[in-house]
């Protein structure tokens, strides 16, 4: 691998993760993080991972109106994006959400909405150029919504089937889209919330990532990549889970 390697998200702890692997193969990572953010740790993490030049540029996610300039701006600042990475996202506050609708469409504007316009953006340079990686981060969550987390679940949802087909009429372009299903990672985001089955690491998610992106032949030929590959088997059934007993299901 080799080229640009950009992280929207740059702070998240799986897109760190990544770009640590990345690093050294990579002509440039570019941490791509909130106005106002000190990324300076970031930026030096990555650099003892091997990185030779470390770029941090500003990216407000929700400001779907700038992602085609922010592209651009990356793209002549340091090349063409060879490897992108949407790491950003928040989980929201569910109680909260279910009495007021400033928190529905937070989560919803974040996690799907901004989430698909960058992906179009990206998507739409690549496939002109017939080369390049994105990597999107959808979740279990969405594969069938529950109760307990419905709102981040629908967002998660919505996403994993924008992705889905996206990588679909991507399919014989030459750009390579990787729709990950993590389940739950033990993490800043979740602090506090007792794990769920199957739950991994920023790391662990990153160490499957990576594996994805350097696989070649057979093993590269699907979209989806499940985190731990053991939920796949388990999420085959949940559409057959009553719908009395589903509702009742954790987070």
């Amino acid at each position: 691998m080799s080229g640009v390697l950009a992280v929207f998200g740059g702070r998240s702890e799986i897109g760190l993760a990544i770009a640590e692997r990345l690093a050294a193969e990579a002509s440039c990572v570019v941490l791509a993080v909130r106005p106002g953010t000190d990324a300076a740790a970031a930026a030096a993490q990555v650099r003892d991972a091997g990185a030779r030049r470390v770029e941090v540029v500003d990216f407000d996610a929700d400001d779907t109106a700038a992602h085609r300039a922010v592209v651009a701006g990356i793209e002549e600042r340091v090349g063409p994006i060879e490897t992108a990475i949407l790491a950003f996202g928040v989980l929201g506050d569910q109680e909260r959400a279910e009495r007021d609708e400033g928190e529905v469409v937070r989560v919803l504007h974040t996690d799907f909405v901004a989430q698909a316009s960058l992906l179009t953006v990206l998507a739409a340079l690549m496939r002109a150029r017939r080369r390049g990686r994105i990597v999107a981060f959808s979740s279990v969550a969405g594969v069938r919504v529950r109760r307990a987390n419905y709102v981040y679940g629908s967002a998660k949802a919505g996403l994993d089937g924008f992705a889905s087909g996206l990588a679909d009429a991507l399919h014989g372009t030459g750009v390579d889209l990787i729709v990950a299903r993590p389940g739950f990672v033990v993490g800043r985001m979740t602090r506090g919330m007792k794990p769920a089955v199957f739950a991994s690491t920023p790391g662990q998610v990153a160490d499957a990532v990576v594996a994805r992106l350097r696989a070649t032949g057979r093993a590269a030929r699907s979209p989806e990549l499940w985190i731990p590959w053991q939920l796949r088997a388990m999420f085959s059934v949940a559409p057959f889970v009553p719908r009395a007993l589903w509702r009742r299901m954790p987070r």
